[in-house]
């Protein structure tokens, strides 16, 4: 629906009608870009403080009249400087050219005053000129003249009928969804390329953009041949430089021939196109009109042969046709003077002009009969072409439906002049041939930047160019084989009609029109190749997406992609190697039905996704007609050659994963991101639903880092170990907490972000990275473990490093916050990984060439302390160490029945390990326990009265306060002439000690607490116990597994009385004494490993 927009002028108004100062212009919006050069001088104040209005909205002062001059839009002035007005945007819009890249000829440019200049012209061409007929020319080519005709003859009218609707429709479905991706905005220059990578992203677009150029450089192959067929067979034969002596010999000879004018006419082509586009674009015309003017004169052929069928007679031994080389007479004898006489055709096949020797049995047995090459369109000879026939190489081409001797051997000579197939023939061969004859539907994007309406033009012009293309190719199946013999048809190089071009015995008003017209039609369309895809290797070039292609998008001075010629010359030398149009035909069916399939892909991704960007004008397309087109893509392709299509996939598949791994990262909003966010959003909802069964349990690690003062990880091993234990699998999000506010430490933030990003990238973890700013680290630690993830996609393990400089810190902030994680992640069913000596754990690089890992298995779990060790043993670094499980017996335990139990159930958990039962009997407490205990504990009271609450240290330093302050106005009321002593309001631990002191005066000085030596019967029982649980157990992993690789313990819980923190750490402290690398393992409350399928 149209929208109509009328521009009101907006003018400042005048307090006074001419307010204005003298010289100061009438304000514009323009003014609002330009910064105040001077400062506004204070405004007039009320008594109150505030600002003094003379003037709801003008000021009377004339000083401050250039102050509020271009203030129209003042609330937004702050807004302005990053985002534009709409009228300045407008502007820019309005203005905006879209130029072809490379096109335009930078032999124009002009040097004036040392600076270049480039004289560009507007895009100026409408539908007819920039996208019909470029279109039609390209279309329209070398298939049609050489090939059509005899695949007509070969599949037959109902069979050629298939092929071409096939292929046809697949180039319609295209177009369509071409036509709706050209029209979702402005295309720069770059046609199919351009399209597809900004759809589907520069992975796909990389690797369907090197296929299109593949098969255009191979098109100019198949070119190139066509050229050289039409010269070497029909204009000039007898400028061969290689002839065969004998029959057999003859297709080896022609190849030869093809290969060197083929390298001659690809080299002249080459300096052509290097010379200068402009030269290729004047000659377009005249190639153009060579293909206009053959097809009508097939047409008028066709309507000549319903008054009077031309005269092509064609020589039939039996039902086979014969080769018609200069042949006088179709005749066995002749009778001369009343003498019969021996013909050529009795020589051939009797090698003797003397007519009472034995001649061939099958020319003996069979009269020589003359029929015309094109009987006509009323005829009826259209019945016998209606279906095909197929057959081996070296097979003679019979006449169908007509009556002949076989010869008793059966042996076939190929010194005989009968017309044989050089190829095996069948119908999937046939599409392949024919489908290049179809392709060029391109052509119109390519010159998206010339067009005067880009939007408009190319899917008219395109459509209208299919439906054009389709119509004649459809009507010429069926012309050609209403009007013109079957034998001859199957005649794939007219040896049966004196070596004319068999669509050319059709044409009116000769057969060198069409030769002709066929001739420029392929030099044309081969220029045309040779131009457009070094042009199209050189944007991919300038794309950077593929790296080892960057010297490509290189040329000369004046910008003509030098290099890219020169390895298109070099792909294009390869096909014509081949030598063979029928065999190089298929090879760029492949590469243009990938790009094809990619671009209906495209448009489906993008319809399906309904993205807010995609709203196209062409309104005549749908998701199932894209589909459908994918559909047929890949059927012609397996159709065509199977091994062909698996090759061309490979290829595109080994570019795509190499721009994945090697290429640089764009972000083009492509369908394939907006696919994969839609996937992930259906993935989600899915895993929402109900938990993970035990067998898909897997560590899905929160990990939490520390950041250094430069914003670096502190611990990097850390994002080693977990790309040991993830191996690239399952989620993984690397975080940390920053202490502030997000407003003013959110630059830090994302800075961490990236840090942390390339942390991991150098580590190999894949995952995600997050880093949050909060008022204080124990609420950032616990705001990551209750929201980190998404959906069903959270984490079920959290992975830290242990506070290994907790007893040295001057607070108990580190312990503290480490106790409370471990609580959190207690209270959130969620496992918990602790790593000790995180920097002695090896990194990715290395290998341990032996050793063992060893599970202190103490406490059940939940099967995780087992499930560990599997998944490291998965990585390299860990493979060649061998895994061992202790578990510890009591007095009343049968340990040796307690290790065949154990090792049953790891055999039914598939789990390759060493077993062993440590047995730890009852005994009593050693005196290095008490000890231990006692220095904890006393540890632990000194903490506590050094560490005061805040309240306290306030209360006490007011109180310090108050009596120096009394003490300063007793002294000052006595006239003393010492001077106050200055009290320091700023608080600290070591003065709080000292004031303490000096005011005790040493005899109320505080006791010496490691000097005491309390009662051990006063010790705490409870730690007691645990501590000698602590040291018996250390006791026990260090003698067993001191020289480990690294050793996995359960991890006790903390205490539910937050007074007994700081004795949790030390009981883990002891625990993992004398130990190198340790994991400690605290399950999620929840089975994690199954012996079930």
């Amino acid at each position: 629906m149209p929208t109509n927009f009328t521009v009101v002028p907006v003018e400042d108004g005048d307090a006074s009608g001419s307010g204005a100062a003298e010289g100061t212009g009438r304000p514009t919006l323009g003014n609002i870009f330009r910064e105040e050069e001077e400062e506004p001088e204070p405004a007039a104040q009320s008594g109150d403080g505030s600002p003094m209005e003379n003037s709801p909205f003008l000021p009377s002062d004339p000083d401050l009249e250039d102050f509020y001059d271009g203030k129209n839009m003042a609330l937004f002035e702050e807004e302005i400087d990053s985002n534009p007005m709409v009228s300045s945007l407008l502007n820019h819009l309005a203005n905006y050219t879209n130029l072809t890249q490379g096109v335009i000829e930078h032999e124009e440019a002009e040097y004036e005053d040392g600076v270049r200049r480039v004289t560009v012209t507007g895009p100026q061409m409408g539908t007819f000129i920039g996208v019909y007929l470029p279109c039609m020319q390209n279309i329209l080519g070398v298939i049609l003249f050489l090939r059509l005709t005899w695949i007509v003859g070969t599949a037959g009218i109902l069979g050629s009928f298939a092929i071409v609707f096939m292929c046809c429709a697949c180039t319609m479905l295209t177009a369509i969804s071409m036509s709706a991706i050209a029209t979702n905005g402005v295309v720069p220059a770059g046609g199919s390329y351009y399209m597809i990578s900004r759809s589907l992203g520069p992975e796909f677009g990389g690797a369907v953009g090197l296929c299109f150029y593949l098969g255009t450089t191979f098109a100019g192959s198949m070119y190139i041949l066509g050229t050289i067929e039409i010269l070497l067979t029909y204009i000039i034969p007898t400028a061969v430089v290689f002839e065969a002596e004998r029959k057999k010999d003859e297709t080896m000879a022609f190849h030869n021939n093809m290969r060197v004018y083929g390298t001659c006419c690809l080299l002249l082509m080459a300096l052509v196109v290097f010379v200068g586009v402009k030269y290729v674009n004047k000659l377009a015309l005249v190639f153009l009109t060579c293909v206009v003017l053959s097809i009508m004169a097939i047409y008028a052929g066709v309507i000549r042969t319903v008054i009077e069928p031309p005269d092509f007679p064609v020589c039939m031994l039996g039902n086979r046709s014969l080769e018609n080389h200069g042949l006088e007479k179709c005749m066995k004898t002749e009778v001369v003077k009343n003498m019969t006489r021996a013909t050529e055709l009795w020589v051939v096949f009797c090698n003797s002009t003397l007519l009472n020797v034995t001649c061939d049995k099958y020319f003996e047995l069979n009269n020589v009969t003359v029929i015309q090459a094109v009987p006509g369109l009323l005829s009826g000879v259209i019945y016998d072409n209606l279906w095909g026939d197929y057959g081996p190489a070296g097979m003679m081409v019979e006449k169908k439906n007509s009556l002949s001797i076989p010869s008793p051997d059966g042996s076939q000579d190929l010194s005989t002049p009968y017309v044989f197939n050089d190829i095996t023939t069948y119908f999937t061969l046939l599409v392949g041939i024919y489908f290049p004859s179809v392709t060029g539907i391109m052509a119109g994007s390519n010159r998206s930047g010339d067009l005067k309406d880009a939007q408009r033009s190319i899917p008219v012009g395109t459509i209208l160019a299919i439906a054009t293309t389709s119509l004649i190719y459809m009507s010429c199946v069926v012309l050609f084989g209403a009007c013109i013999e079957g034998v001859v048809l199957r005649d794939k190089f007219g040896d049966s009609v004196q070596k004319n071009i068999v669509i050319g015995t059709l044409a009116w008003p000769s057969p060198w029109v069409i030769v002709i017209g066929s001739f420029f039609s392929c030099c044309g369309a081969g220029l045309q190749s040779l131009t457009g895809a070094p042009r199209l290797l050189q944007a991919i070039a300038r794309d950077g997406i593929i790296p080892f292609l960057q010297v490509f998008g290189h040329g000369k001075s004046n910008g003509e992609p030098t290099w890219a010629l020169l390895l298109t010359v070099g792909i294009c030398e390869i096909g014509i190697l081949i030598a063979s149009l029928d065999a190089v035909a298929p090879i760029l069916s492949m590469f243009f039905l990938m790009c094809y399939l990619f671009v209906n892909l495209a448009c489906a991704v993008q319809t399906l996704l309904r993205t807010p960007n995609w709203r196209p004008r062409f309104k005549f397309y749908h998701w199932t007609l894209s589909f459908l087109g994918m559909s047929l893509c890949v059927s012609l392709m397996f159709i065509s050659s199977w091994y062909y299509a698996l090759v061309a996939m490979t290829i595109a598949g080994c570019i795509y994963k190499y721009i994945e791994y090697r290429g640089a990262e764009k972000e083009w909003g492509d369908g394939i991101r907006g696919l994969s966010l839609n996937a992930a959003r259906y993935a989600l909802i899915r895993l929402e639903e109900s938990p993970p069964h035990t067998k898909n349990w897997r560590p899905q690690l929160l990990v939490l880092c520390k950041l250094d003062a430069d914003l670096g990880v502190k611990h990097p091993r850390l994002l080693s170990l977990t790309t040991q234990l993830k191996a690239g699998k399952g989620l993984t999000i690397v975080s940390s907490v920053l202490e502030g506010t997000y407003m003013t430490r959110g630059g830090e933030a994302k800075t961490g972000e990236q840090k942390l990003k390339a942390a991991m990238t150098a580590e190999r973890t894949k995952g995600f990275s997050h880093v949050v700013v909060s008022s204080n680290l124990r609420d950032g630690f616990s705001l990551l473990i209750q929201s980190a993830g998404l959906g069903g996609m959270k984490h079920n393990a959290v992975l830290m490093a242990w506070p290994a400089g907790w007893r040295h810190s001057q607070d108990s902030y580190p312990f503290k916050n480490f106790i409370e994680t471990v609580r959190e992640t207690t209270s959130a069913h969620q496992a918990l990984l602790v790593a000790k000596n995180i920097d002695h754990f090896p990194g990715n690089q290395e290998r341990l060439k032996e050793g063992t890992i060893d599970v202190w298995w103490i406490v059940h779990d939940g099967g995780l302390l087992m499930l560990l060790p599997f998944l490291l043993r998965q990585h390299k670094v860990w493979r060649k160490c061998k895994m061992r499980i202790f578990t510890v017996a009591q007095l009343d335990d049968n340990s040796i029945q307690m290790k065949k139990d154990l090792q049953m159930f790891l055999y039914h958990l598939r789990l390759d390990a060493e077993v062993e039962v440590v047995e730890m009997n009852e005994r009593d407490i050693s005196a290095f326990t008490y000890e231990k205990t006692l220095v904890m504990e006393q540890r632990s009271q000194m903490l506590k009265q050094m560490q005061l609450s805040r309240t306290e240290r306030e209360r006490e330093a007011q109180l310090i306060h108050d009596r120096n302050t009394a003490s300063h106005a007793a002294a000052s009321d006595k006239a003393a002439p010492s001077t106050p002593e200055r009290v320091h309001m700023t608080w600290t631990r070591d003065k709080l000690i000292s004031e303490r002191a000096r005011q005790r005066e040493g005899g109320m000085g505080v006791k010496d607490i490691f000097n005491m030596r309390p009662q051990w019967e006063n010790l705490n029982r409870s730690n007691v116990r645990r501590m000698h649980t602590a040291v018996r157990l250390n006791e026990a992993v260090v003698k067993k597994s001191k020289n480990s690789q690294l050793v996995l313990l359960n991890m006790p819980g903390p205490p539910k009385n937050k007074e007994g923190d700081d004795n949790y750490m030390e009981f883990l402290e002891v625990l993992m004494e004398g130990l190198d690398r340790v994991l400690l393992v605290r399950g999620g409350g929840r089975e994690v490993i199954t012996i079930y399928s």
